[in-house]
Order: structure tokens, then sequence, then C-alpha cells
């Protein structure tokens, strides 16, 4: 009886294993929503209300970033990674669709953890032109008049950020605006410095379980204030134009502590 008893129990626990373990050979869609805060508000273009780490009043007009190179960590430690051709987006605050990335194809599995880069890397920068499509073709209509391509440079801005401060010395219009505009990849025929920078973001207790019939949506919270509140802190009325300098990097290594985990939802 003992026997028969611990061999029902055994096929059980099989037969319930066999249902919960997704099958690595099913594939489905995983979706990353980018949700733009400054601290606990939400991102309202415009609107001239949110006050930064050193006590300066901003509003933003303008807010745009590049994410690529995704990959996802299961919880056995494998890593799956977009395709490279399939993994550069730009995140528009002005264009509610683009805040939704829809990766598609992505093994069945729980995934733990997410990485991405914020920028458009080395490699991709300097590919020839053919091979830079959809968001990353400089003259395409998605830019909209805010571009996120550097024609004299060559390169990306892979972040840009613009919008006014009444801290900001005022120019000959009266207008007091600030622009940061940062992009660098290292440079191609001379070393410059490079802004790419990668985030990991562990997911927590919750995973986000691609299945059959489960497409996770995970959250990504991206807070501007840490840009001016991240290694160093960043004042507006010192630094109201940041583009192409040596400054940039300081703005660069700031955002790159700007991504959380909002939630996982199946």
């Amino acid at each position: 009886m003992k026997k028969l008893f611990f061999g029902l129990l055994i096929f059980a626990t099989a037969l319930q294993s066999c249902k919960t373990d997704p099958d690595p050979n099913e594939k489905n869609t995983l979706t990353l929503s980018f949700a733009n805060k400054v601290g606990t508000q939400d991102v309202v273009l415009g609107k001239e209300s949110y006050q930064n780490a050193v006590g300066e009043t901003f509003g933003v007009t303008t807010y745009n970033y590049f994410i690529s190179n995704i990959s996802l960590k299961k919880s056995d430690g494998t890593l799956y990674t977009v395709p490279q051709d399939s993994s550069y987006f730009l995140i528009k605050e002005s264009n509610p669709a683009s805040k939704k990335v829809t990766l598609r194809g992505v093994p069945a599995g729980d995934y733990t953890e997410l990485r991405f880069m914020i920028g458009v890397d080395s490699l991709r920068n300097t590919m020839d032109i053919s091979r830079r499509t959809g968001v990353l073709d400089p003259g395409d209509a998605t830019h909209d008049g805010d571009g996120m391509y550097w024609s004299w440079n060559s390169g990306y801005i892979f972040l840009k950020m613009e919008g006014t401060s009444p801290q900001v010395v005022a120019d000959a219009a009266g207008n007091r605006k600030y622009r940061y505009h940062i992009g660098g990849f290292g440079g191609y025929n001379a070393k410059t410095f490079n802004n790419l920078r990668t985030v990991t973001l562990p997911l927590g207790s919750v995973a986000a379980t691609v299945g059959p019939n489960q497409q996770p949506v995970i959250e990504v919270v991206s807070d501007i204030s840490k840009i001016f509140n991240g290694t160093q802190k960043v004042s507006l009325a010192q630094y109201p134009t940041v583009m192409f300098a040596d400054y940039s990097s300081t703005v660069a290594n700031n955002y790159a502590s700007m991504f959380s985990i909002g939630s996982v939802k199946d």
C-alpha cells in the first residue's frame, strides 16, 4: 500500500511539473511599458511645476530617449537576447504608442531580470545607412522635427530633454530654455567620450512568465529627477545647454540610474 501511495505521489509530482514548467520551444510576446515621471509625478509636457535636486523649477517640452540591445534573464540564469535588428526603440513622451515596446518571439520561461542600453551602440552608429531603418533612419518621419541624429557629427542623440526654467538666463527673445542633447559613442575616426550606458533591472519577487497563454507586461519607470540628482547634482542655471561636450558624461552617469521596475503583470 505504501509503495502504491509513493508511486502515485511521484507520478502526481511529475505531472504537475510538466504542467508548470514552460516549454522553451513555445514563444509569445512580452511588452515593456515605459512610464516617464518626475519623482512620483507623471510627466506632463509643457507643465512648469517640477523641482530638481538644487531647488530649481522646470518644465519639460521634449523628452525622448533610445532603448536598445535588450535582453532578459531567466530564473535558471540563461539569457535571451532580442535579435539586434529588432532591438532599437525610440521612446517619446509626445507619442504614447512609442512607450509600449512589444518584444515578439520571446521563448517561454520565467524571466527575473531586464537589461538594456540607453542609446545606440557604436556598431549601429557606424553601420551603412541601409542597415539603419525605422527609428534609426535619420530622415524618418517619426522624429517629427525633434530629430535624434546629429548630421554634423554622424551620431545619434541618446537622450533629448528640452524645456523651460525661470532660473535659466533669458535669451534675446526673453525665453528661458534649457536643452540637454546627450550622445557620443566613443568616436569613429578619433576617440571621444562614450555616453552609452547599460541598465540592469531585477524584476523583484514577481517573475515575468512567458507562455502559450501568458503575455506579461513589465512597467519600466524613468524618473527625470535622477538626471539632476545622480552621481552629481546638476543645475539648470549653471548648465542650461549640454550637448557634445565633456559635461554630457555627467548627465549620462546620472540618467544611468533613472530607470526602475514599476510592476510586472501577466
